[in-house]
């Protein structure tokens, strides 16, 4: 006499037990394969209830609505060790902050990946739409760029330009005004001036080819700490007049960019000393290429082009000596 067929339903005898379902008949139920309810039940998702004394796994009622959430986080790219994170809170009680850190964390990394997507497209764009005799130079400039692209060799270049010993909460505070933050959604044309940037600042370059600026030799580092958390409150000043395109001039920004070097020197903010300051600052070396690419980089094409320190610094020292010369006069 032949034995009852176990297939994946189990044997009659095994469907017989009382609110219990088989492997099958719960693969059924929550539309999966009998195969995905037993990769979820080796790796501890899906526990069994028991096993028949042939073999066969068992499970409880609350398996289907269990097996149910697992694909609904499957289905958000959720992998085991996360699911099983969520399950396990939840059969404590509150799987909320599991799943809510769960949710966070893939968000994160799918703005990267979308990001890093618009990049790639404009790139392309880029050399598709540049001139043939072109596209061998773009695409090696854009190639030296990842996707999304990184903005520590940014930061590297001007951590070289700062003084040394510099206190890292200034240096931290500088950098977050100087180093642009790359577009999500960029057009080609701020992938190019981005991909110029990052060439800029990656070009060998000696110590006198990139030389300091007198205050730094004058205040040292921790002077330049002052300094500089002094200006970045000029710029934004300085940059309300130039988002309202109005020429350099006298006033509450160049009064605060001033002092900020009184501060910095020791010294009191004298008519004087206003036109030995805009004599050094005129003198001191420059990074205009720099700062034209980071507008480039941060402003929409057809928008306003938006303030950067540079932009403001030279509004700032425009004013400065536009009121040395009135003085001297």
């Amino acid at each position: 006499m032949l034995a009852p067929h176990d297939g994946p339903h189990g044997s009659a005898q095994d469907r017989a037990h009382d609110g219990q379902l088989g492997i099958g008949e719960l693969a059924e139920r929550a539309g999966v394969t009998v195969k995905t309810v037993r990769f979820y039940s080796d790796r501890g998702l899906l526990p069994e209830t028991s096993r028949t004394l042939g073999g066969h796994r068992r499970y409880g009622p609350e398996a289907l609505d269990r097996l149910r959430l697992i694909r609904s986080l499957r289905s958000l790219g959720l992998g085991v060790p996360e699911i099983r994170r969520v399950l396990d809170e939840g059969d404590e009680g509150d799987a909320g902050r599991a799943l809510e850190d769960a949710v966070a964390g893939h968000l994160r990394a799918l703005g990267s990946q979308l990001t890093a997507l618009r990049w790639r497209e404009a790139a392309l764009r880029l050399v598709q739409e540049c001139p043939p005799d072109e596209r061998a130079d773009r695409l090696r400039l854009v190639g030296t760029v990842t996707a999304p692209p990184s903005t520590a060799p940014l930061a590297r270049f001007w951590r070289a330009w700062l003084p040394p010993r510099m206190p890292s909460r200034s240096v931290t505070a500088f950098l977050e005004a100087a180093v642009p933050q790359p577009p999500d959604d960029p057009a080609p044309a701020q992938v190019l001036a981005f991909a110029r940037l990052n060439a800029l600042t990656t070009a060998p370059c000696t110590p006198s080819a990139r030389p300091q600026p007198e205050a730094h030799r004058a205040v040292g580092a921790r002077g330049a700490a002052v300094l500089y958390a002094s200006l970045a409150e000029a710029y934004d000043l300085a940059g309300v007049h130039l988002r309202r395109d109005h020429a350099p001039r006298p006033g509450a920004a160049l009064d605060c960019f001033v002092s900020a070097y009184t501060a910095a020197y020791g010294t009191r903010d004298t008519p004087g000393f206003r036109r030995l300051l805009a004599g050094q600052l005129t003198a001191d070396p420059r990074i205009d290429r720099y700062w034209d690419l980071v507008t480039e980089v941060i402003t929409a094409p057809g928008a306003r082009p938006e303030p950067t320190p540079g932009s403001a610094h030279d509004w700032l020292l425009a004013a400065l000596t536009g009121q040395a010369a009135g003085t001297a006069a």
